[in-house]
């Protein structure tokens, strides 16, 4: 089966819709499919809560957006795309604004901003503690508007098509019909998200296996910077749900089994609201220090709002409190919430430059599938909420000048026949004698033990070693279920496939950097090494393994000095 459209977006989260409006308003002519592997208002971007930073206030300024950006960022981040991203956010609160999102407002009626790690100005602005759920209703409400959006929800991307170094369009399973079909286009853009659920405890959505960024990848497209994966101090113990970075941005403690304020001994200066991974970094020394709480889920650490108030917290944080009464049997009112870090958002992804152009033409990634890159070696809380409208927005409208400037060229029909071939054939028809479920869990294991917040050499090859080993394995995988209408069986096979690559990719980037920076903390070179590695890392897609290769981070104002909260 065959469809035609002159742009394809894949993923309908915060940045594919915000992709298909611009795309859209670029031109009524331009015919958009929007293709979800869930409903749009079921992906993951409705779990932000926190906010989205922007410069709207006097004292506030683009140039201290960008410098706490890029000092967030362990000054990986490329400065010439923050400086744009920083001027460009406030446009699209604005713009949001308008569109009818409900931001929490301040007494006099103004847009509300709040405290967030790392950020040096209350620049966050929110929607009580469910900022991402506002901000997809409100897109996908607009998305209703324009007739040349076409939504193909429930299909699973298998495959991009890529013929003379451009792309024409990619393959999908419809999972109600289980019918595989040919989307035709001019150009494509990647929005699929991050690859969260290659970790086992892990704030991320279960449908966020990383299928943008492997498709890509196996499809010769580089990766950039995926040893940099973001671990969040405050995930509840022992499901792993995000106890936003509000709670300590509204004012709330982080404190040991002593009762005690510890991040004083390790940021004097900002505290709780340091960022992420200076506070997770913490947060786990005080763990395997022994100044942990001890539970029947493991240590954890107390994070207190009690102080703040039932008033407070029922405004500002509605959700928190019904998440923590709910999944932990606590009232954060009357007594501390156990966290502890959790793998929350991955810094790398499909490599693009500042115009989320990939290096193959009429392809484009935004949002955290790509690595524009913006966040380096750590992400500041409520950067991603903007990246994803700001550059979203981008996508949309070079896409749409892409499109307007190209004809259609038809795919050959022994692509599609060769695709049919290895989904129904060779992959559901295979019979071996491993599980899936098995080797993913197995994954998760080894990805927790030997890629978590402290890394060492020994500890990473030793994991490298078991990522092979499960690959080697996935060749004897069996689908219980041979039918193919909704065989979600397969399609959780393919999502390992591709976890099990984006794995070996982010091992091999993590032990080839022989530095400390940013969420890679290697205990075994714990400082960080601006003469050999202020450079962005590059995995190619082998039959072998992952090909290295590195390019410079571009600097246009700030340098690199000792990072200090």
């Amino acid at each position: 089966m065959r469809v035609h459209h002159d742009i394809v977006i894949v993923g309908g989260g915060l940045a594919g819709l915000r992709a298909a409006i611009a795309a859209a308003e670029k031109s009524k002519k331009l015919s958009i499919a929007l293709i979800s592997k869930t409903y749009p208002i079921r992906c993951h971007s409705v779990c932000a809560e926190g906010g989205t930073a922007a410069v709207l206030r006097e004292g506030d300024s683009f140039d201290l957006h960008a410098w706490d950006t890029v000092k967030g960022a362990d000054f990986l981040a490329d400065q010439d795309a923050v400086e744009f991203f920083v001027r460009e956010s406030p446009k699209e609160i604005l713009r949001l604004d308008n569109w009818g999102c409900p931001w929490s407002r301040t007494e006099d009626g103004r847009i509300a901003q709040r405290a967030f790690g790392g950020q040096s100005f209350n620049r966050t602005v929110f929607a009580a503690d469910r900022t991402g759920f506002h901000e997809v209703h409100t897109l996908y409400e607009r998305t209703l508007m324009y007739p040349n959006i076409v939504r193909y929800d429930e299909y699973f991307m298998t495959n991009l098509v890529i013929e003379d170094g451009a792309a024409r369009g990619i393959i999908a399973i419809e999972l109600k019909s289980g019918d595989l079909v040919l989307f035709e286009a001019k150009a494509v853009i990647l929005a699929t998200g991050g690859a969260g659920r290659l970790f086992g405890f892990t704030t991320y959505s279960h449908q966020v296996t990383g299928d943008g960024m492997a498709i890509a990848y196996r499809c010769r497209v580089p990766l950039k910077d995926m040893e940099f994966f973001q671990f969040h101090p405050t995930g509840l113990v022992p499901s792993g749900i995000l106890m936003t970075e509000a709670c300590r941005g509204e004012g709330g403690y982080l404190r040991n089994k002593d009762g005690e304020r510890f991040m004083e001994r390790y940021a004097p200066e900002r505290m709780e609201l340091a960022p992420r991974d200076v506070v997770a970094r913490s947060m786990w020394r005080e763990i395997i220090e022994g100044r942990g709480i001890e539970s029947e889920y493991g240590p954890y650490i107390a994070l207190d709002l009690t102080h703040l108030g039932e008033e407070k917290i029922e405004e500002r944080l509605p959700l928190i409190r019904e998440a923590a009464k709910k999944f932990a049997g606590i009232d954060p009112v009357e007594e501390p919430i156990p966290v502890r870090p959790v793998a929350h958002y991955t810094m790398g992804g499909v490599h693009t430059n500042m115009w989320c152009e990939t290096p193959v033409k009429g392809l484009y990634a935004t949002g955290e599938v790509a690595c524009i890159s913006i966040h380096g070696a750590n992400r500041l809380g409520s950067n991603s909420t903007a990246e994803c409208l700001v550059f979203g927005r981008v996508a949309g409208e070079k896409a749409a000048e892409y499109a307007l400037s190209t004809e259609l060229r038809h795919v050959d029909d022994d692509i599609y026949r060769e695709e049919e071939k290895r989904i129904f054939d060779e992959f559901l028809g295979r019979s071996g004698d491993e599980s899936p479920y098995q080797i993913k869990k197995e994954l998760n294991e080894v990805m927790d033990s030997s890629f978590w917040i402290f890394r060492d050499g020994n500890g990473m090859k030793e994991g490298f070693k078991k990522i092979l080993e499960l690959k080697e394995r996935y060749r004897n995988v069996e689908i219980a279920d041979n039918t193919r209408k909704f065989n979600t069986d397969m399609i959780y096979a393919f999502e390992v496939g591709f976890m099990l690559d984006l794995a070996e990719a982010v091992a091999a980037g993590a032990i080839a950097r022989t530095e400390s920076r940013g969420a890679h903390y290697r205990l075994d070179y714990p400082e960080r090494d601006d003469e050999n590695w202020l450079k962005h890392t590059l995995a190619y897609y082998t039959p072998d393994g992952p090909k290295l290769e590195y390019i410079p981070v571009t600097i246009t104002k700030w340098q690199p000095v000792e990072r200090k909260y």
